[in-house]
C-alpha cells in the first residue's frame, strides 16, 4: 500500500501503527483488494480497507475484454465513494461504518467497518427460510430509507445487469424473443411511479450474519435509481433453486412487503401493488442478462422462463 493511503489511515483512526492481516478478497477482473488491517494505538482494533487499483492488464474470468466494462467498473467505484460520502449514514439497514475516502492518481482507498469486529462474523453459501427473511427484512429497510430519493452521484439506474450498460450481452443473446422484448421490460422497470435507491448487487454474498441472526449489507459499487423488486429478485435468484424459488414466491413477497410498510410507518397500498407485479418484470430482467452473459449459467432454469415468458405475454 502506498504511503500516502497509510498516512490518511492513521490520520482516520488516530492508530500510531498499522498492520495488513490479510487480503480477505481480490476484487473482480484485477481491480485491486479488500484488505483486513490491525491498528495499533486506536480504539479500534481493526478496519477493513477497500484499495481499487487499475489493473495493467485488463482481464475478466468470462472473457469479456472491452472498453465499455472497463469504463462501468470505473464508474462503479466512483459511485460507491459518493455512497459512501453522502447516502450511508441515511440506511435503516446496517451496513459498515465509513471512516474516511481517499483518492490519488489512479487509486481509491475507502475505509471500513470492520464487520467481523462488530458482530457480523459469519458467510453463508447456503439458507434456510429465517436466512432469507432476515435478508427481505434488510432490504426493506435500505429501500425505505431511500424512498423517492434522487441517486445524485450514484447510477442513475441502479445494478450491474440493465439493458443500458450491457449491450455485449444483449448483442449475442440468442434468445430472439427476450432480445426484442429486452427494451419493453427495461422500460417497465424504469418508468415505474415509485422508486427507490436499490443495492443493485445484492447476492447472498454481500451479506454478513451475527451468530444472533442479524445481518449487514455491503458492496456499494451498484447502487442507483429503480424499483426494489430488482433487489429481491435477484436476492431470491442467489440462494435458492428453481423449486424453492417456486414454493416459496408468495411467502417471499408477503415478508418483503409487510417488513416494507413496518419500515416506511404506513401502509402503502399503490405502492405495493406495482411492485407486487413488478416483481416478475425485475426477474426477467436479469434472466435476460444471464442468457446473453453465460448462457450454461446454473440460474437459467425453467422457473426463470416460465416466468419470463409470461412477462413477454402480457407486455402486448
Amino acid at each position: 500500500m502506498k504511503d500516502y493511503f497509510v498516512s490518511y489511515i492513521l490520520q482516520k483512526t488516530h492508530a500510531t501503527s498499522l498492520q495488513e492481516k490479510e487480503v480477505i478478497q481480490k476484487l473482480w477482473s484485477g481491480y485491486g483488494n479488500i484488505i483486513r488491517i490491525a491498528l495499533q494505538g486506536s480504539e479500534l482494533k481493526s478496519i477493513v480497507v477497500k484499495n481499487v487499483q487499475l489493473p495493467k492488464k485488463k482481464h475478466h474470468p468470462r472473457g469479456w475484454h472491452s472498453n465499455i466494462g472497463h469504463q462501468r467498473k470505473l464508474k462503479s467505484y466512483q459511485v460507491e465513494t459518493n455512497w459512501y460520502q453522502q447516502y450511508s449514514t441515511q440506511s435503516k439497514a446496517r451496513l459498515p461504518k465509513c471512516f474516511g475516502v481517499a483518492q490519488k492518481d489512479d487509486e481509491v482507498l475507502i475505509i471500513l467497518e470492520d464487520l467481523d469486529m462488530a458482530g457480523y462474523p459469519i458467510r453463508k453459501s447456503a439458507v434456510v427460510w429465517s436466512h432469507i427473511k432476515t435478508c427481505l427484512q434488510w432490504l426493506a429497510k435500505f429501500h425505505a430509507s431511500y424512498l423517492n430519493k434522487h441517486p445524485h452521484g450514484l447510477w442513475e439506474i441502479g445494478t450491474y445487469w440493465h439493458l443500458a450498460t450491457r449491450p455485449q450481452e444483449w448483442d449475442v443473446l440468442n434468445d430472439i424473443i427476450l432480445k426484442d422484448a429486452a427494451s419493453k421490460i427495461d422500460a417497465q422497470l424504469n418508468n415505474c411511479q415509485f422508486k427507490t435507491l436499490v443495492h443493485g448487487d445484492a447476492k447472498l454474498a454481500n451479506f454478513c450474519f451475527s451468530k444472533e441472526g442479524q445481518v449487514a449489507g455491503v458492496d456499494f459499487q451498484y447502487v442507483g435509481g429503480g424499483c426494489g423488486m430488482k433487489d429481491v429478485a435477484y436476492f431470491i435468484g442467489s440462494c435458492l433453486h428453481e423449486e424453492d424459488c417456486e414454493r416459496l414466491e408468495s411467502k417471499i413477497l408477503d415478508t418483503y412487503f409487510k417488513e416494507l410498510h413496518l419500515a416506511l410507518g404506513n401502509k402503502n397500498e399503490a405502492l405495493e401493488k406495482e411492485w407486487r407485479n413488478l416483481y416478475y418484470v425485475a426477474w426477467a430482467d436479469f434472466h435476460r442478462f444471464l442468457k446473453g452473459w453465460s448462457p450454461e449459467h446454473w440460474k437459467i432454469n425453467s422457473y426463470s422462463e416460465r416466468i419470463t415468458k409470461s412477462v413477454i405475454n402480457n407486455l402486448s
